[in-house]
């Protein structure tokens, strides 16, 4: 889309020269078909471009990984079995990465220029990476107009259907994914009512070593939800189902033509049965049954040109007739 209310382009990474009308530029897959008035009562006037930030795209230490903000799907896609994340034993939780890319359903042009941090300030229900960063407990730092940081839980950061907790100007410079979190089980759920169709339910699992269960609920809701049980509690179906109830008021339930609220809540229940009865089974033991799309197969790096593979969704019985 030609945004022909810009009058500027400054590359720079500073949020000292954030002022009204400004918008910062990362791989702008959003900002550039989204147009000028999509941001703010007031046109755009200047692009704040992070292009030359230089900021290492993926970095891998005995902490955890770091993703900066202009790390590209086509980068963090590449980063399981790389020589930098060589941890695969050690870090399970490194195969939500490529399901997690996959549920954008995008060609590998819009992968090789969308990002990381661009995902997350979208702020859309269904966005995967804000799916990934908060099932993995990933914390944002956000850095502001003053010279200050401040640090968000990933699963705190976005506040609604495409509304996040960042004050005019802030800049998100990265998010740290722990080692703890990496280190844990983990199990995928992803329902959508189309083939190749945006994620209309996707819940993530994570069995911790301490026997922590967390189980985060996106795209179903207008925000992520996260829910927390103790390693000496009984969690059976129906202590999930009270859990639930109590943690998604009916009005969080998102609602549009990805999905009405009614299909996203049975589906949510029913994915997240599936996620604690395959958490609380033996490691190694397949699962009993999968709904939608579960671990997509391996394909090459999209930076090579190569097309991305199909994402399948069932569809259940309730999806039919929604």
């Amino acid at each position: 889309m030609d945004m022909n209310t810009i009058e500027a382009v400054v590359r720079t990474e500073d949020p000292a020269e954030w002022r009204d009308g400004d918008a910062w530029l990362a791989g702008g897959t959003v900002l550039f078909s989204y147009g000028s008035l999509a941001f703010g009562k007031e046109p755009l006037r200047r692009l704040l471009d992070l292009g030359s930030a230089g900021w290492p795209a993926v970095t891998v230490t005995d902490a955890g990984i770091e993703l900066a903000a202009t790390c590209t799907v086509a980068e963090l896609y590449a980063l399981p079995g790389s020589a930098a994340a060589d941890r695969d034993t050690a870090w399970p939780a490194l195969d939500l990465v490529r399901p997690c890319c996959d549920s954008f359903v995008a060609s590998f042009k819009v992968w090789n220029m969308s990002t990381v941090g661009g995902n997350l300030c979208t702020s859309l229900p269904a966005g995967p990476m804000t799916s990934l960063c908060a099932a993995l407990d990933g914390v944002a730092t956000v850095l502001g107009a003053d010279g200050t940081s401040r640090t968000v839980p990933v699963a705190d950061f976005v506040t609604g259907d495409g509304r996040n907790c960042l004050a005019p100007g802030e800049l998100l410079r990265k998010v740290h994914l722990p080692a703890s979190a990496l280190a844990a089980r983990v199990a995928f759920r992803r329902l959508s009512l189309s083939n190749l169709g945006r994620s209309g339910v996707l819940l993530i699992g994570r069995l911790d070593a301490d026997g922590t269960l967390v189980l985060t609920v996106t795209a179903a809701t207008k925000r992520p939800v996260q829910l927390r049980f103790p390693a000496t509690a009984a969690i059976s179906a129906a202590a999930l189902i009270e859990a639930l109830d109590a943690a998604i008021p009916a009005e969080l339930y998102h609602d549009d033509i990805h999905g009405l609220p009614a299909w996203r809540k049975d589906m949510t229940y029913r994915l997240a049965e599936e996620i604690r009865a395959e958490l609380a089974s033996p490691a190694g033991v397949p699962p009993a049954r999968v709904s939608g799309d579960f671990w997509p197969p391996q394909r090459k790096s999209p930076q090579h040109g190569s097309p991305q593979s199909t994402v399948t969704s069932q569809a259940s019985p309730q999806q039919e007739g929604a």
